[in-house]
Order: C-alpha cells, then structure tokens, then sequence
C-alpha cells in the first residue's frame, strides 16, 4: 500500500496531502489506502471514470453533497446580461480555498461537511438534472454552481454540467476563480456563464487578507473570457480596495481583456460578515464615485447590496 503524500493539482496552494488527510479547501482528500466510497451510501465517492480503475488518489469529499438548493433570479448570482429575467437552479456544496474574513456563506465554506453528509444531503448529477428540468415551467434555464468555491469539487460540476448540456439547459458557474488552468481547461467548454469575483487587485491582499493569489485569479478569468460570458464582482470592502487608484487599476486591466470594455463589472457594497466586523458598511457615497469612475471605462457598471 502507497502511504506517500499526494500533491492536489486543483488550486495553487498545491496542498500535500498524506493518505487520509484533507487539504485546506476541506474538500479534497487523499484516499490513499482506504476505500473510495461515499460516507453517505458506501457506494462509490464519485464514478469510475476520475478513478482510471485506481483505487487511491485525491477527490472531493464533497461529491454530490449539497447544502444550499434555492431558485434565483438570474440576476442575484449576479448576472445582468445573460438571460435576464430569468430564474436559475443553484446549487452549493461545502469547501473553499480561500478563507476571506467577510464571507457570508462561512458556515458551508470554512466546513469540512461533516454536519452535512446524510442522505438527505446527497443528489446524483442525474438528480439534480431532473429538478431543473422540473422547474423549467417555473422559468428556470437550467443550473447555476454557486454558495461556496464550486470549483473544489470541480468533477461534480463536469459530471452535472455535460448531462445539463444534454437536456438542453444553461450552466453558470459563481467562483473565486483561484483555480488552475488546467482545471478551468476541463470544466468551462461545459460552462455558459460564469460570474468571478476580483476582489482585490493586489497581491499582498490576496495572499495576506484572502488565502489567494491574484496572478491565477487573472490568468482564470482570461480563460473565461475566451469560452463564456464573463460578468466580475468587486466588493469593496473599507480599508481593503476602496480607492478611485485601485479601481482605476481594475478597470484598466478589465479594458485589457478582448472586448473588455463590454464586460459587465459588479461594484457590490460590504456589510459586516464572519470574522470581519471591526469596519462599517461601505458607504454609499463611495460606491456611486467608483461606479462613475468605472463607468467611463467600462459600458455595463452595476451598484449591488445597496
């Protein structure tokens, strides 16, 4: 039996991971010399075809676990311009591999899932399909990866986006993009729309404040930006990336991108979350001065959280 440590090739923190241990996103473990099957069903984790007929290796501990289940206005991911109007199935599991101080949704991200795994938690790829083609008369247009990091558990998303594509309905992926390219290489040919979050545009802040690092974030939303509709958020959170000078610098490198300046930008207002509550909300007042800012750059500028 191999007991070497394995490296997780998802995301840049490259966690080595000895047999049994999870890696920072709380996702990813490596099954060496155990079985790899599911907490929940003691069927297999997730299907053969990740496994290659091996029996060891690094997979999400979070396959077909899903914790968050809603349907939304398209708008509320945010998308403005793809299909608006619209409702989308959203789905979130748990796991993230970056540890922002002011996230909402920490009760499943900074998780390791075991309050989740029951089977009350538990929809196949097939499952989660027929719910949104259950509620296509609801105007749902099909299934929106979103609520913690997605892309931890990136197989999930691969198996229930080629079935969704099958049946016809839309695939939006919500993301940090702190993520690989070959990773993304994988996963955004079955992608439609991604909303990403830039959330800052230095890399001290990613990698001091976020757990990130901004070099992939850029080199991930560049990928994107070449196979889907791309719309970015920015939340501005005080003292972190609230000056007209980093605005400046996001817009200018957003207008870089092929067709840039068409690409929608999300300027959304903080309020106190987790362990960041030792600042106020933003104010409004800076929110309309960076939104005129970027909007003589950028054509398609929305306020969020106001």
């Amino acid at each position: 039996m191999n007991t070497s440590p394995l490296q997780c090739n998802v995301c840049p923190h490259a966690c080595m991971l000895p047999p049994g241990a999870t890696g920072r996103c709380r996702a990813r473990k490596n099954y060496t010399g155990e079985e790899i099957v599911s907490d929940i069903t003691g069927k297999p984790l997730i299907p053969k075809t990740y496994r290659n007929d091996r029996e060891s290796g690094i997979f999400p501990s979070n396959y077909g676990i899903v914790t968050s289940l809603a349907l939304d206005p398209i708008e509320k991911k945010p998308l403005n311009l793809f299909y608006p109007g619209s409702y989308i199935l959203s789905a979130g599991s748990f796991g993230c591999n970056l540890n922002c101080p002011f996230c909402q949704n920490h009760s499943i991200s900074t998780s390791d899932g075991a309050e989740f795994m029951s089977e009350d938690n538990y929809l196949s790829p097939e499952e989660l399909v027929k719910i949104a083609l259950d509620t296509k008369s609801k105007g749902n247009i099909g299934i929106a990866f979103t609520y913690n990091e997605p892309l931890v558990g990136y197989e999930y998303v691969l198996d229930a986006a080629r079935l969704a594509h099958k049946h016809d309905l839309k695939t939006v992926l919500v993301t940090a993009g702190c993520i690989n390219k070959p990773i993304a290489d994988q996963v955004l040919p079955y992608i439609d729309a991604l909303n990403i979050d830039l959330k800052s545009f230095r890399a001290d802040v990613y990698k001091n404040t976020l757990g990130g690092d901004l070099d992939t974030v850029k080199s991930f939303i560049e990928t994107a930006c070449a196979m889907c509709h791309v719309e970015l958020t920015t939340l501005i959170v005080p003292g972190m990336n609230d000056t007209e000078e980093e605005m400046t610098e996001i817009c200018d490198y957003i207008t870089s991108l092929p067709n840039g300046s068409d690409i929608p930008l999300h300027i959304s207002r903080f309020f106190p979350r987790h362990r960041m509550t030792d600042r106020p909300p933003t104010d409004v007042a800076t929110i309309l001065t960076l939104h005129h800012l970027a909007s003589i750059r950028l054509r398609h500028v929305f306020t969020g959280n106001m």
